[in-house]
């Protein structure tokens, strides 16, 4: 029997790694980076986009860098991350700038996600400002009776 980890990392698309007897493993979550040997307590953490680093059992050092996810270890052994996108490299540095440019995208897609609620947070309330100001009629009226452009 091998008494390393099995370790998996799956996209929704594919098997990105599976490999067993791995000795251990360097993981990031948001409160910093941890590691992993067989017989560590249960785990489960969110991991955001980073580069997760294995020795097999030859003494080889493997990376994958994955774009956000869930990592669980379960039996001291079974360690599986979850991710939405993932691709392995040989060279850290590499892998690390590919790192840190999904960090920078998905900054970038958070603050239009910011901006585009605001823009409709706004038009929601100048909305309802046009149907409750003086003089416009009955405002619930004209809702329910479909007289809302």
């Amino acid at each position: 029997m091998n008494d390393g980890l099995h370790l998996s990392i799956a996209t929704p698309e594919a098997s990105v790694v599976s490999v067993e007897g791995v000795r251990s493993v360097r993981a990031m979550d948001e409160s910093g980076s941890f590691g992993l040997r067989p017989g560590h307590a249960d785990l489960l953490t969110a991991l955001p986009a980073s580069v997760v680093r294995w020795c097999e059992a030859d003494g080889t050092m493997r990376y994958c860098a994955v774009r956000g996810g869930v990592l669980t270890l379960s039996g001291g052994r079974h360690l599986a991350i979850a991710c939405r996108e993932a691709f392995c490299g040989e060279r850290l540095d590499t892998l690390e700038a590919q790192v840190a440019a999904m960090r920078e995208s998905q900054g970038e897609a958070e603050r239009k996600a910011r901006v585009a609620q605001t823009q409709l947070h706004a038009r929601a309330v100048r909305q309802l400002m046009r149907y409750l100001r003086p003089g416009s009629g009955d405002p619930l009226r004209a809702i329910l009776e479909g007289e809302v452009p």
